[in-house]
């Protein structure tokens, strides 16, 4: 298995923050139907909607397993960032 890196991805979607709950769920099927054609080279974390973007974290391979599931799931992959660290309220206590 390769080694998965952190992105997140931007996508934009014109006013994806108001589907319901059924038209996300179809676009979950969408989703998770491109991630089992591209196998164990990306992973879905999450994703956060907000009024005409989404913004996904995954693990994969590399950008262009991001780029080649974009294609199949239709979904935009408007920006990728790599994502090197994370930081959450714990950070500032020491080990």
């Amino acid at each position: 298995m390769a080694v998965l890196s952190k992105y997140m991805i931007e996508r934009d979607i014109p006013e994806v923050g108001s589907l319901e709950r059924e038209q996300l769920r179809e676009a979950a099927a969408k989703s998770n139907d491109a991630l089992r054609q591209l196998g164990s080279d990306i992973q879905w974390v999450e994703s956060f909607v907000a009024a005409d973007k989404t913004f996904c974290v995954y693990l994969a391979k590399d950008e262009a397993t991001i780029h080649k599931h974009a294609e199949i799931s239709g979904f935009p992959a408007s920006k990728i960032t790599l994502i090197s660290k994370m930081i959450d309220p714990t950070t500032e206590k020491p080990n």
